[in-house]
């Protein structure tokens, strides 16, 4: 059971890439498999039926941030027991959290499946979209399991070392989603764009399923099961998938404020959501690579790997994400009727990234911080540090701009400033965090 990836004692630069890299392109696949509903909806059924996909995504966004947080809470715990080469502790924590999220994700399913209009109610959903969304949604969430189990187990690849799998199990899921998602929406309509989704993503699981009865990287006997860790990975796992939601949670609070400018901004403001993964995403993937790398490096008491490693993830992410954000904010209007064909929606996109576009170096700041954040076993501060920006921040400016002689690009404003705060607080917080770990040491 030895790691992928020898991260304490390793060539930084060659580490950081073999666990980086596979994860970023993950990611991508990730925005790909996305993207192909996007497209499909928005140019077979047009813009109010993309403007309901919209509308759906908040809590589409909320599900998917819960399995990547709570199971990179998992993932905390585990590098850090196989940083300190304890072989049966890992095997416990591995059955022990396995059962924890099957549980967990049937019970949001069944919560879900039960509250779903409510939800949607509270989110401001129009008369005119209501049905559509509804239908999505229901569908969705009975895949929900399958979702969550992917997430549990791509975490648990990445404590040993193992990101490459994750590009492999996308790639297939996106390929199957490209293939059913046209047919579906041709025999069934929006509701058949949801129902490919949930197909894809069951094969996928049972695909990752069969890799993992093959390589054998644990075992999985009920006799693990110990219930004293079954709190420990409560403590990581709900302030880890609460600061993943959080972004979410934004998005849907910033929907219900689109919604009030209309249709057409309702669809812009979901076509910006989609071109921003390409922004997102190799945050994302620092962020998850370094709480799994940190994990590794404090598990071993070897700080000073850990800094090397934040440093050098800045410095990639940096020089990333610059030439990203320049390539989406000049090519945003045109890339906007690649989903729907409207002069409103693209010139609204265009405003967008024309204030929001410095933002994303930023973010990448944040998640690398974030990230070792969450590899030094301190998802609470990290998840902190988002309530204030996004929560405390971010919503009620959005808020008050909107409402205010700014209007919709008030909102915008509200994202720049909110960008700028967390990456100046992530930063102050996570070196200090760094600083007292290494004192007690």
């Amino acid at each position: 059971m030895n790691t992928k990836i020898d991260f304490i004692n390793g060539n930084t630069k060659r580490c950081l890439a073999a666990m980086f890299l596979p994860m970023m392109v993950a990611m991508f696949l990730n925005m790909a498999y996305n993207l192909v509903d996007s497209l499909w909806i928005g140019n077979l059924l047009g813009e109010t039926a993309y403007a309901a996909l919209t509308n759906s995504t908040p809590i589409i966004l909320i599900l998917n941030s819960v399995a990547m947080g709570a199971t990179n809470g998992v993932s905390i715990l585990l590098s850090q027991a196989i940083g300190a080469n304890e072989k049966e502790k890992t095997e416990k924590m591995i059955m022990t959290s396995l059962t924890v999220a099957i549980i967990f994700s049937f019970g949001v399913t069944i919560l879900l499946e039960v509250f779903l209009k409510p939800i949607l109610v509270l989110l401001h959903t129009t008369d005119e979209i209501m049905q559509s969304a509804y239908q999505y949604l229901a569908i969705y969430v009975l895949g929900y399991l399958a979702v969550y189990l992917y997430c549990y187990f791509t975490a648990v690849l990445r404590s040993f070392g193992n990101s490459v799998f994750q590009v492999i199990a996308m790639l297939i899921c996106t390929l199957l989603n490209a293939v059913l998602d046209p047919l579906f929406i041709h025999y069934l309509g929006f509701k058949g764009a949801a129902i490919a989704t949930v197909a894809s993503q069951s094969i996928c699981l049972i695909f990752m399923l069969a890799y993992l009865y093959k390589k054998q990287f644990f075992k999985l006997r009920l006799s693990y099961f110990d219930r004293t860790l079954v709190v420990p990975f409560i403590i990581k796992g709900i302030p880890s998938a609460f600061q993943q939601s959080i972004p979410a949670i934004s998005t849907s609070f910033l929907t219900s404020l689109v919604t009030g400018f209309g249709i057409s901004a309702l669809a812009a403001y979901g076509i910006t959501g989609k071109l921003e993964t390409i922004l997102f995403y190799p945050a994302m993937a620092l962020n998850m690579s370094l709480t799994s790398i940190v994990g590794q490096c404090v598990g071993g008491t070897r700080y000073d790997r850990g800094k090397d490693y934040i440093k050098l993830a800045l410095k990639y992410g940096t020089v990333i994400l610059i030439i990203f954000s320049v390539l989406i904010v000049c090519f945003s209007n045109r890339l906007s009727y690649l989903f729907v064909d409207s002069e409103a929606a693209a010139e609204i996109v265009d405003v967008y990234f024309k204030i929001v576009g410095i933002g994303y170096v930023l973010n990448t700041v944040t998640n690398c911080f974030l990230g070792s954040l969450n590899g030094m076993g301190k998802p609470s501060k990290s998840m902190l540090c988002m309530v204030l920006y996004y929560l405390i921040i971010r919503m009620p400016l959005a808020w008050v701009l909107s409402n205010s002689l700014h209007g919709l690009n008030g909102i915008w404003i509200a994202v720049l400033i909110s960008h700028v705060i967390a990456a100046a607080a992530a930063t102050v917080v996570a070196n200090r965090e760094l600083c007292k770990q290494e004192k007690r040491n």
